[in-house]
C-alpha cells in the first residue's frame, strides 16, 4: 500500500495544528535546558500565570479594539485595527492627533511591513498635515510649501489677524529659527517618518513620535536600502 506524499503532507500540518490548539501557547521556561544543556525534571504540570495568548497583529483600518481580562482582574485592550494616534515632534514640545498612512520599515520582520501590522517600535509614515498647520500658526512661516500655489484657507495660520502683542512674540520666536532640512522636505510630500513607541495589542493605542536628525538619517538610509 502507497501514501502519496501530498496526503501525507497534509494530514501532518492538520496534526501540528491539532497538537498547537490542544496544547495552547505557554511562556514557560521548565521545558528548556538548563545552562550545562541537561533535561529539567517535569515535576509539575502547566500553570496559568504561565500561559501565553496570541498576538494581536495590529492592522491599519478603522478602530477596532477588544478588551482582555488579564491576572489580577486588570484589563488589556487589543487593538485589531487602528487609523490614527497622537505623535509628539519632540523638538518642539508639541503633539497632535495624526492618521496612520503606512508601515514603513521594521528591524525584525518584513513581513510586517508588507502586511502593514502596527507593533512597538516599527516606523510609519502619517500624515503631516496636523503639524504644518500648528507650525504655521505658532511661528508664522510656510513649511513645506514650496513650488506649491497656496490654496483657499491654507493661508489663513499664516496671515490671520493677530494683536501688537502677540506679533511681537511671533517675531521673537522667528528669530534664528530653522527647520532640519531633511524633515522639511518630509513635509513638502505632505508625510513626515514616526517611531511608534507605544504597544497597540497591550495599550490599544498606537502612540508615538516624529524622526528627526540622525535617527531619522538613520531609519532613512535604512528604507533606501530595503527599497520600501
Amino acid at each position: 500500500m502507497t501514501h502519496h506524499p501530498l496526503g501525507m503532507c497534509s494530514v501532518l500540518f492538520t496534526f501540528h495544528w491539532f497538537l498547537l490548539f490542544k496544547m495552547g501557547i505557554s511562556r514557560d521556561s521548565r521545558h528548556k535546558r538548563n545552562a550545562t544543556g541537561a533535561k529539567r525534571a517535569h515535576y509539575r504540570k502547566k500553570r496559568k500565570f504561565e500561559l501565553g495568548r496570541q498576538s494581536a497583529n495590529t492592522k491599519i483600518g478603522a478602530k477596532r479594539i477588544h478588551s482582555v481580562r488579564v491576572r489580577g482582574g486588570n484589563t488589556k485592550f487589543r487593538a485589531l485595527r487602528l487609523d490614527a494616534g497622537n505623535f509628539a515632534w519632540g523638538s518642539e514640545h508639541t503633539t497632535r492627533k495624526c492618521r496612520v498612512i503606512s508601515v514603513k520599515y521594521n528591524s525584525t520582520n518584513n513581513e510586517l511591513v508588507r502586511t502593514n501590522t502596527l507593533v512597538k517600535g516599527c516606523i510609519v509614515e502619517i500624515d503631516a498635515t496636523p503639524f504644518r498647520q500648528w507650525f504655521e500658526s505658532h511661528y508664522a512661516l510656510p513649511l513645506g510649501r514650496r513650488g506649491k500655489k497656496p490654496h483657499d484657507g491654507h493661508e489663513e495660520g499664516l496671515n490671520k489677524p493677530r494683536s501688537n502683542h502677540v506679533t511681537r512674540k511671533v517675531n521673537e520666536r522667528k528669530e534664528g529659527f530653522k527647520v532640519d532640512q531633511a524633515l522639511d522636505d518630509q513635509f513638502v510630500t505632505g508625510r513626515v517618518l514616526a517611531r511608534v513607541s507605544s504597544r497597540p495589542g497591550q495599550s490599544g493605542r498606537c502612540d508615538g513620535y516624529i524622526l528627526e536628525g540622525k535617527e531619522l538619517e538613520f531609519y532613512s538610509r535604512k528604507i533606501r536600502s530595503k527599497g520600501k
